[in-house]
């Protein structure tokens, strides 16, 4: 044999060995990672037209092997598939019967005069409870009504539990008035979001406008045509917020039609603590309470006692409005929250993040490459990798608290974000899944129970410009797993 053919061979040889142990880690780019994916995705995956350089994907019969494992240390952006990690753990680090609690205080435990003045301010100590709503503080405040406290000097509220943690609700991609951009807050109220409700005048064939809650300075102007069409689905309305003097105007455009019937539409107007405020007015002035100097910023002193209080859902019921709804104000005030627990009052982000990370790794969890950063994964700077993940969600399951963990995924064509996904008989009901969307990064993971009674956790975490395309492989992929 000659030497060029001796070396042609050896180099052959040297090829081969290395494509196959390519293809054992399933951790190659491009095609050659495409490869190690089971003939029955290869095709779905290919219809993608995406480089396998954007894919991380690991999938693991649970208590066995990995079944594919496609760069799957290499961080990336999960979007709300973040969410699952902030869920846990605050899960783990606090219990599910953790609670948080808003307070009303006064010295002596609140005492009046003969006319229901109350002697001294209010105090309000800030919670963080992330789902407070309009009709709670209602009762919080009724409450204070029955005790004969009727005439209010000044409200001292303490947010003290959270730090500097207010953003421009703008910053990440110019739609300040969505909720979704909402900011977290210690003493948050129905998300700080306005409802607008938009009632049906089939006589003037127009639209009556409804802010709920009404609150003083806030009203609506524009016009949202009326159509006679045949009802399209979710009516195309456009709001813009500004600022008139001292009055918020939500300024509306955009057509709906008549056949649709009453519709609603949620945003943001004011900021947290003008929100808070402007509605703790609304509700006592309501209630026939007085409020001679309003609201302010303060912390609660010592010798005051507590009045009445409020303890909100468990936390092991916060976390499935959070998971299946995908909510991000909810989530960043729970990773809040677990910062100022694990940490201390004055939370922010990164303290929060902190103690994330400290729980996950006194479980054996490898967090190297991760960023947290708000715990929403409303973000684009948050990173995950598809095997530590996995490892949580391993972690999870062996956990004497994963029914609680579990029950907090959306059930696939039943609920959440894949209530429209994975419908079909084989398929529905068989996977608690976490989604994840931003332009530019898809995400899908959790667990999906098996044909064969076994269960399998899934990562899949896309990251590219075109990662929308990456839907209907996922959907495969857990069509596959549903299927063994």
């Amino acid at each position: 044999m000659s030497l060029l053919r001796w070396r042609s061979v050896g180099a052959g040889v040297r090829t081969a060995q290395r494509l196959m142990a390519c293809l054992a880690l399933a951790l190659c780019a491009g095609a050659a990672g495409a490869q190690g994916l089971p003939p029955e995705l290869q095709s779905a995956w290919k219809a993608t037209r995406l480089s396998t350089n954007a894919l991380s994907l690991y999938v693991q019969e649970i208590g066995g092997p990995p079944l594919i494992a496609i760069n799957a240390t290499t961080p990336r952006n999960p979007a709300s598939v973040m969410k699952m990690v902030t869920t846990w753990t605050a899960l783990s680090g606090l219990g599910p019967e953790y609670a948080w609690r808003t307070s009303f205080l006064a010295k002596d435990g609140g005492v009046v005069d003969a006319q229901g003045t109350l002697q001294g301010p209010l105090y309000l100590k800030a919670g963080g409870d992330p789902l407070l709503t309009v009709e709670e503080m209602w009762g919080l405040l009724r409450e204070l009504r029955l005790r004969g406290i009727k005439n209010l000097g000044e409200v001292i509220v303490d947010r003290s539990l959270f730090g500097q943690v207010a953003e421009d609700p703008g910053a990440f991609d110019g739609a300040p008035n969505r909720p979704y951009n909402a900011s977290p807050d210690a003493m948050m109220v129905s998300l700080g979001a306005l409802r607008l409700v938009f009632q049906p005048d089939r006589v003037a064939r127009k639209w009556v406008p409804i802010i709920d809650p009404p609150l003083q300075g806030v009203r609506v102007e524009g016009d949202i045509q009326w159509s006679n069409a045949a009802c399209p689905g979710s009516p195309a309305v456009s709001t813009n917020v500004q600022s008139a003097g001292r009055d918020v105007v939500v300024r509306v455009s955009g057509t709906a039609a008549g056949s649709c019937g009453e519709f609603t539409v949620y945003r943001l107007a004011l900021s947290q603590p003008e929100y808070f405020s402007s509605l703790f007015q609304m509700l006592w002035k309501e209630l026939g309470g007085t409020l001679a100097r309003g609201l302010k910023a303060g912390k609660v002193p010592g010798n005051v006692l507590p009045v009445v209080w409020r303890d909100s859902e468990t936390l092991a019921d916060t976390i499935r409005v959070i998971n299946k709804k995908s909510n991000n104000v909810m989530a960043r005030t729970l990773l809040l929250t677990l910062g100022a627990e694990l940490i201390g009052p004055g939370a922010t982000a990164e303290t929060g993040a902190r103690a994330a990370l400290g729980v996950l790794q006194g479980q054996g969890v490898d967090t190297q490459g991760w960023v947290i950063d708000n715990g929403s994964g409303l973000s684009r700077g948050g990173r995950l990798t598809a095997k530590g993940l996995a490892d949580m969600l391993a972690v999870a399951w062996r956990s004497p608290l994963m029914p609680e963990f579990m029950s907090s995924l959306a059930i696939a064509g039943v609920d959440g974000t894949v209530r429209r996904r994975l419908r079909n008989d084989e398929v529905k009901g068989m996977a608690h899944l976490k989604t994840g969307t931003l332009r530019d990064a898809r995400a899908l993971a959790g667990y999906v129970l098996g044909a064969s009674g076994k269960r399998y956790i899934l990562v899949s975490v896309v990251n590219d410009d075109q990662s929308g395309a990456v839907r209907r492989f996922d959907d495969a992929l857990v069509s596959w797993l549903a299927a063994r």
